[in-house]
């Protein structure tokens, strides 16, 4: 990548200035300290890529600044990815900017919800992304840096200040980094991104206007009905907002649940039937179509819980796009 043509602007400063503290004071960061994003550390990072630095990928709103494969790779290297995460951040900035998911409403919305990244595909391996145990916790480099590259993007090219743009009442933990793999291999069903008409062979990342995960427990239950009961009672509420919900499934969970000769179409039509609540003259569904739940497996191999992941309702639908060099 010798004689790149540097397309953004290049900050010198003095050598007794601290760059994490530069980075800082010009709010480029999501409050942790970042990776000083250095001509070389920028260059390694593009060498992830074949796509062409000066390449415009989207406009991120709500200021819709330019995301170009090079601006990309800059967030990138603040967030601590290594250069072969760079296609994975850069399939879920086209996926999270097509039309459907509405970033421009998650962006700047009241609600709390943050963009999810589902990772599919041999590129789980590939990259140690993980989907097994403390799935959304801490200790995966390519989980915390993949998701944290996104949100910076969001926040530094497109102007997303909590405050100012981010209207976000409250927020959650996955404002910082919302980025998992699904457990295929122990899934009784097919992975989410062959059911969304991709084959084995492609690694896909799916993207969700997700609120904070809530734990289901559910530990007494021997039968696919009495676990999915004990989850449309936590998820058929009046509060919850009806569209779009991702239910985590446990390993435990989705070997009960399966056994029991239920498929992901089952598991879909009995939630979206089971979830009707009465909210005081008048029935509120808490998901408007059987497809609105979307069926993830992960967790580790221990334990009988359910995450169920509520998303933004009507204004916003999950997208998933292939990941390409």
């Amino acid at each position: 990548m010798a004689g790149i043509q540097w397309q953004s602007n290049q900050i010198k400063i003095s050598e007794d200035a601290e760059p994490i503290e530069q980075c800082y004071q010009n709010g480029w960061t999501d409050g942790l300290p970042v990776v000083p994003p250095t001509p070389d550390r920028v260059e390694r990072m593009l060498s992830g890529t074949q796509r062409k630095p000066e390449e415009l990928v989207a406009q991120i709103p709500p200021k819709w600044g330019r995301a170009t494969i090079e601006r990309i790779a800059i967030n990138a290297v603040m967030a601590g990815c290594k250069p072969e995460y760079l296609p994975v951040v850069i399939a879920a900035l086209e996926a999270i900017t097509a039309d459907p998911f509405n970033l421009h409403g998650v962006q700047v919305t009241t609600s709390l919800v943050s963009p999810l990244l589902i990772i599919n595909g041999p590129i789980r391996k590939q990259l140690d992304i993980n989907g097994s145990f403390n799935v959304f916790g801490q200790g995966w480099r390519a989980n915390a840096t993949i998701g944290r590259a996104v949100r910076l993007i969001c926040t530094n090219i497109g102007g997303a200040l909590p405050g100012e743009l981010d209207r976000a009442t409250f927020g959650h933990a996955g404002k910082y980094t919302f980025c998992v793999a699904e457990n295929e291999e122990v899934s009784p069903w097919q992975p989410l991104h062959i059911e969304r008409g991709f084959q084995s062979s492609q690694s896909t990342v799916t993207v969700f206007a997700g609120a904070s995960p809530e734990s289901i427990n559910d530990h007494s239950s021997n039968t696919a009905a009495g676990i999915l009961n004990t989850v449309c009672r936590s998820i058929a509420t009046p509060g919850m907002t009806p569209g779009e919900i991702i239910l985590v499934i446990s390993p435990e969970h989705a070997k009960t649940i399966s056994a029991d000769g239920f498929s992901r179409d089952d598991i879909q039509q009995y939630v979206h039937e089971n979830t009707k609540v009465t909210a005081r003259h008048h029935d509120q569904i808490s998901t408007r179509n059987p497809e609105d739940v979307i069926i993830v497996v992960a967790g580790g191999p221990a334990g009988r819980w359910t995450m169920a992941i509520a998303g933004w309702g009507g204004p916003t639908r999950s997208v998933t796009k292939p990941i390409a060099a």
